[in-house]
């Protein structure tokens, strides 16, 4: 079966897991726009470098122009009764579309989909008025695939610290209240109004410094760096620069709300050496994200840069009027583990 075939049918099922009827292409009752997007090519819309550093213990064997977290300082390790040697290394574990159209499914070469009855659709996009001053707000949706890209193509043999498993889908926020309506999502971060003040703010700053010369404040988790605050927790951006910049928000805040739901772990660090441990504060150092579309970003520094990291140096032809305005984005994740 082939690749798009594969897809395809995964999509299919796993909408029908959530009670979903997918029916043909509705363009027209889909909001503003048609859906844009292209099926990611494994082999060339992928920056292989991303994997690295590679190490073992606190020496990089393969190293890299990238910034990498803390590695254990020990080349070996100890999981229960079984001795091991620490790695680490970054690993492509998930896809995400992120589109301010509703049931657009950008990494699924634009397909877009009329559930058959009303949800998800709101108001995407438009002016809003915050401080007296007109402001742009814009209105996310985001697709979160499973994507053990390593795994599944069999790259690696036999290695047990690979994420497994096969291309599925495994949310959609069109169906997820919380993200949708900020007071709702005021249940899983209530923390956020100690956080909503001019000092917490601009305490970001330093957050965008970090990020872009080399790794995210993790102690400044309220902050997405360049792209502003980490809260709420939702789709809502209320301070839109440009599709790269609020789309990287929004999939960070996705990112953040899983860790609070308890959906995704931890995998970094010595904690991770002996398996995935409870992270509901997620570590932004643990995450890169790179674009697949509408232009796969597969070389440079800022290829697949971390959260929080400026814009400036990645939205160069990664927007196109009309038929390039839906985002897709390959996650990679660092993982430590104690391999045989």
């Amino acid at each position: 079966m082939s690749l798009k075939r594969r897809l395809l049918s995964t999509l299919a099922s796993g909408l029908a897991l959530a009670g979903l009827a997918a029916g043909t292409p509705a363009e027209a009752a889909a909001g503003p726009g048609r859906c844009t997007g292209k099926f990611v090519n494994p082999i060339t819309d992928i920056c292989w470098s991303c994997l690295f550093p590679i190490s073992i213990g606190g020496l990089k064997i393969w190293p890299s122009n990238r910034p990498d977290t803390d590695n254990p300082d020990l080349p070996v390790c100890l999981c229960g009764l079984r001795p091991g040697i620490a790695m680490g290394f970054w690993e492509p574990v998930r896809l995400a579309d992120v589109s301010m159209k509703p049931w657009c499914f950008v990494n699924l070469d634009g397909m877009k989909l009329d559930p058959g009855f009303d949800i998800g659709f709101k108001t995407m996009a438009g002016p809003s008025a915050v401080g007296g001053n007109a402001q742009y707000a814009s209105q996310w949706h985001v697709h979160w695939y499973a994507y053990p890209l390593i795994y599944w193509m069999e790259l690696v043999a036999d290695f047990l610290c690979l994420e497994t498993g096969s291309i599925d889908i495994l949310y959609i926020t069109e169906i997820d209240p919380l993200w949708q309506d900020s007071e709702l999502t005021a249940i899983i971060n209530p923390e956020a109004v100690l956080f909503a003040n001019p000092l917490a703010l601009a305490a970001c700053a330093a957050d965008c410094v970090a990020a872009t010369t080399r790794l995210p404040s993790d102690a400044l988790f309220w902050c997405a760096g360049c792209q502003g605050t980490m809260y709420p927790l939702n789709g809502n951006v209320s301070a839109t620069i440009g599709h790269v910049q609020a789309s990287r928000l929004a999939l960070a805040r996705f990112s953040y709300k899983l860790h609070r739901e308890l959906v995704s772990w931890g995998t970094m660090g010595s904690k991770g050496l002996c398996g995935k441990y409870l992270m509901p504060v997620m570590r932004k150092q643990q995450y890169r994200f790179q674009a697949t579309n509408p232009n796969p970003q597969t070389r440079g520094r800022y290829a697949c840069a971390p959260i929080g990291a400026s814009s400036t140096f990645m939205s160069q032809g990664q927007v196109y009027p009309a038929i390039g305005e839906d985002m897709g984005y390959l996650v990679w994740r660092k993982r430590n583990c104690c391999a045989l």
